[in-house]
């Protein structure tokens, strides 16, 4: 979900609301303590040289259960955040803590924001010599001689 999608939701909502993939919700008494552009510059594995920008929201769970972020409130945080870092209409990434940070692409459902789950690939995939059958194997399904590991 880029920035001026959310951005086209939130007027028309009632509560503000981030569910999990596997059905959990962020608790309602949650916070936005950030949002920031994010520019990251690398190189893959293949040596090609690469740039990608987000547009980052960090949600907290605080103990303060008499404040709920309101869509207008969460609004005025964008439109705030794009007027003073000038950020741009990129793509969001989520981050929330579990057992550590974990970072989540935005969609909608059409009636609360989900957290999706990310996932690491390889950009060069004809660099490194990676099949497509290694690929579609999940590492938990990888067992000795299988080839997928």
């Amino acid at each position: 979900m880029k920035l001026s999608q959310i951005k086209e939701i939130l007027p028309n909502l009632e509560n503000v609301a981030f569910q999990l993939e596997n059905g959990k919700f962020v608790p309602e008494h949650f916070h936005v303590t950030e949002i920031g552009q994010i520019t990251k510059n690398f190189i893959d594995c293949g040596g090609v040289i690469r740039k990608e920008t987000v547009v980052n929201f960090q949600l907290w769970n605080a103990d303060d259960f008499e404040h709920r972020l309101k869509p207008k409130k969460l609004l005025n945080i964008i439109q705030l955040s794009e007027r003073k870092l000038g950020i741009e209409d990129s793509e969001i990434e989520v981050e929330y803590q579990s057992e550590t940070i974990g970072k989540y692409d935005l969609e909608f459902n059409g009636e609360n924001f989900i957290l999706k789950n990310k996932t690491t690939a390889c950009l060069a995939q004809d660099a490194c010599g990676i099949s497509e059958n290694q690929i579609t194997i999940k590492s938990s399904e990888c067992s000795p001689n299988s080839g997928c590991c």
